[in-house]
């Protein structure tokens, strides 16, 4: 569902900021350290999960406000969802939709929002917990149920890895309570990873190649059969390592360039932009298609990196997209775009 007004207070270096969007292009130009990448974090905050940046929530308060920080939006259905933190509790994230409280997980099934950043540039080439974070967050656009899992199954292993660690034994019965747990929420969870790999890559394969090469995906990793009977096999071998070693959290998103049959790592940083630009366009098609609406696109300095061919072929695939969230530091750099809501930003937001 599109957004039709944001409003943030003390976020990062925004005290008091409103803008009035609607769908389609929302273009963001300003120079560097103006604050247009906040803005996107703010809109990648109304979902689950520590927004496009992954910082502890404290970092995300305005240095001279009062601690604490609010990013409000109004949904083009006129739900009003919002997220923040008091300057009592910086780092407790509470959560309202309509006025009343409700749970982060329950963001995913008003909203499904994606996000390239330039730090995501090397996704291929970075470590497998990058990778698997980035398939988590195409997993949530498509089953928001993805986040309850997740948080459950990471909680439960953090507890085991505690209890193991202690020096006078763990309570076997602890561990079992904990272990099947790990078991209930973690198989759900690969289950879910291997249904969007499996659909993601029918997409890919019916979107046009080119520009923007198709990906080869598979999930690797581990994909216990009963994780319970693993996970108890495996506690002397856990406790030694201080880690569970077997679980859904060791799977790996692997990637190649189909054209090259080679491995996406092993591409050139444009090829690997591009590659990646194509899965998002993808996975946009698939989100639209699976739940009735595109998700909300996030692009942080994406037309920096291209060629102007490659520039004016994204904004025609990304045309009819819903809305897509764009910044640059020169608006020049969106030439070719038609109707979109513009916004200048620099010590403040100011419309285009």
């Amino acid at each position: 569902m599109p957004l039709s007004r944001l409003t943030l207070t003390d976020f990062r270096n925004h005290s008091d900021a409103s803008l009035d969007v609607a769908p389609g292009f929302i273009l963001l130009s300003g120079p560097n350290g103006a604050g247009k990448t906040n803005i996107l974090e703010a809109v990648s905050l109304l979902t689950p999960g520590r927004g496009l940046r992954r910082v502890p929530l404290s970092e995300m308060a305005r240095e001279d406000g009062e601690g604490g920080f609010a990013v409000a939006a109004r949904l083009e259905d006129g739900t009003e969802v919002g997220t923040g933190t008091l300057a009592t509790a910086p780092e407790r994230r509470k959560v309202r939709i309509n006025s009343a409280p409700a749970s982060v997980n329950a963001l995913s099934e008003r909203l499904s929002v994606l996000w390239l950043t330039p730090a995501m540039d090397r996704l291929f080439a970075d470590s497998a917990g990058a990778r698997r974070r980035f398939l988590d967050r195409l997993v949530l656009a498509l089953e928001p149920s993805h986040a309850h899992h997740s948080a459950r199954y990471e909680a439960a292993m953090r507890a085991r890895n505690k209890l193991l660690a202690e020096p006078e034994g763990a309570d076997p019965s602890w561990l079992q309570a904990l272990e099947a747990g790990m078991a209930e929420h973690g198989e759900p969870l690969a289950a879910a990873r291997h249904r969007t790999v499996e659909a993601l890559a029918e997409a890919i394969s019916a979107s046009p190649d080119g520009d923007f090469p198709r990906a080869g995906l598979v999930l690797e990793g581990d994909d216990s059969a009963d994780l319970t009977v693993t996970l108890k096999a495996n506690r002397g071998r856990d406790a030694a390592a201080g880690r569970a070693t077997a679980g859904p959290h060791r799977q790996d998103l692997a990637v190649t360039y189909i054209a090259k049959s080679q491995s996406a790592a092993l591409g050139s940083t444009g090829e690997q932009k591009a590659l990646l630009i194509g899965l998002i366009l993808a996975h946009a098609d698939l989100v639209a298609e699976r739940r009735g609406q595109p998700p909300i696109l996030l692009l942080d300095e994406v037309a920096a990196h291209l060629d102007p061919h490659r520039r004016a072929v994204l904004f025609e695939r990304l045309s009819a997209r819903g809305q897509v969230w764009m910044t640059a530091t020169e608006s020049g750099l969106f030439e070719g775009i038609g109707e979109a809501t513009r916004f200048h930003v620099d010590r403040g937001v100011h419309a285009g």
